[in-house]
């Protein structure tokens, strides 16, 4: 039986694939789940016009992800922080901190985003990538400062 799944399913398919599976497995699990639905012209059409609406929609967010991605490419963060005589950091930059100096500005981005693969313990400045969906990055250039 052909069917249409309407969600991800492990190991058979992704959304809005049309799979051939067993008449049992269909009738008695993925149609009353509604996890599928039997793959008839009209479901069929009902298939194409989904996909055309979701590609319209990936584009939009396409768009709106580059834009912000293109907004936050090149910004520069200044964070001053206590240093010590020898010019020791009296406390780590991680993430967490970069993120907050970025909420501060108003940009809305997510840690798991922000690329820094260890802690920032020196005063100068650092590239820093933020990762977006769709496969863009922006960098941006954190600026360590003494705090007076």
């Amino acid at each position: 039986m052909r069917v249409i799944l309407l969600q991800n399913i492990d190991k058979l398919g992704k959304k809005y694939e049309v799979k051939e599976v067993k008449n049992g497995y269909a009738r008695n699990f993925l149609i009353p789940k509604g996890l599928a639905k039997p793959a008839t012209k009209k479901a069929l059409k009902w298939l194409k016009n989904q996909k055309e609406i979701r590609a319209r929609k990936d584009e939009e967010e396409l768009k709106e992800i580059q834009s912000f991605a293109s907004s936050v490419d090149g910004l520069e963060l200044v964070i001053p922080v206590k240093i010590g005589e020898k010019e020791q950091l009296f406390e780590s930059i991680t993430s967490q901190k970069i993120l907050e100096k970025l909420k501060e500005r108003g940009l809305e981005i997510k840690r798991a985003q922000i690329d820094l693969p260890e802690p920032i313990k020196e005063l100068g400045e650092f590239p820093v990538k933020i990762h977006f969906e769709h496969n863009l990055e922006a960098e941006i250039k954190v600026i360590i400062t003494e705090e007076k």
